[in-house]
């Protein structure tokens, strides 16, 4: 627990305080959901290091067939917690993952980025995209990751997030759009509850990342003013809620991104009633299954 004597920045109460010193106190205890590579388990899970230089790390998970009749649609997942948050080994976002992998029959990569304000922005970028390409040298059986060679179809590549995960899968997919990988192909976005910027400074984004304005001129903010949009991946969806706070971000930008030189499919679904990412807690409720029922359905579009 940070010292209350110092200077507060920012106070995200109940979830966490940002010190003027660049420091962070997260209020909520650091959970770890352990992997489980058992053969009965729903689904499999294993932790790899990606990069010992900077300990950034991916959790895989595949469902719980040992002989499948054929390789499955390869999920990139970035998960949120307002770039400060979270992991990829959190209970929240394993189990989320866990659970569309299972429904979906996909395999997933789930990305521990470092976290901010240690790291600061736009440093979780760059690992996700270092993650990405990680997972990408495994095309055509060429990685050292057995169950990516084995499991995954490098024809049937999606990436997204919730929240801050949103807009860093938004920039991996952009990035990746203007880099060609051999035997590779993004064929969906997906974006829940994206974390975009609008007219008014996002003064949290601001404070992790100051060279940024912190609003819709940032190309990471509003990716529909970025000149390599038109290259992105050719589908998009995007997920809000009726009562979250960043609602108008994510239409704003759904909208700003019909109107681009981007000339793909989008579609959205809003959620109404609910608030952030209201899913996450409770996934067994009737709007946390319908958003996942949607979601499965993109990602088995073929």
């Amino acid at each position: 627990m940070a010292s209350d004597s110092k200077e507060v920045a920012l106070d995200h109460s109940p979830f966490f305080r940002l010190f003027t010193d660049g420091t962070i106190d997260r209020m909520p205890p650091p959970l770890f959901h352990p992997p489980s590579d058992h053969p009965d388990a729903a689904v499999r899970s294993k932790d790899v290091v990606i990069d010992p230089k900077t300990g950034v790390s991916v959790r895989i998970l595949v469902p719980r067939h040992q002989n499948l009749p054929r390789k499955l649609p390869l999920v990139v997942y970035i998960h949120g917690g307002a770039f400060c948050m979270g992991s990829a080994m959190h209970p929240v976002y394993h189990n989320f993952i866990a659970s569309l992998v299972e429904k979906a029959n996909v395999i997933a990569v789930s990305v521990d980025y470092r976290l901010a304000p240690e790291n600061p922005l736009p440093i979780p970028f760059d690992d996700s995209w270092a993650a990405f390409r990680w997972v990408a040298a495994h095309a055509e059986s060429k990685g050292a990751e057995a169950w990516l060679n084995d499991y995954a179809d490098f024809g049937r590549v999606y990436v997204g997030g919730e929240s801050a995960g949103a807009t860093i899968a938004n920039d991996v997919a952009i990035r990746a759009g203007v880099h060609e990988f051999r035997g590779v192909q993004i064929v969906g976005l997906f974006l829940v509850h994206p974390f975009f910027g609008g007219k008014e400074e996002d003064v949290l984004y601001k404070f992790l990342c100051p060279s940024s304005s912190g609003r819709d001129d940032d190309p990471r903010l509003n990716p529909a003013v970025d000149p390599r949009i038109e290259r992105m991946v050719g589908r998009v969806i995007f997920f809000v809620a009726e009562k979250d706070y960043l609602r108008e971000r994510g239409t704003g930008y759904f909208e700003g991104l019909k109107k681009s030189a981007w000339r793909g499919e989008v579609e959205i679904m809003e959620t109404e009633g609910e608030g952030h990412c209201f899913y996450l807690f409770d996934l067994t409720t009737h709007k946390a299954i319908a958003l996942m029922d949607r979601l499965a359905a993109f990602l088995n579009t073929p």
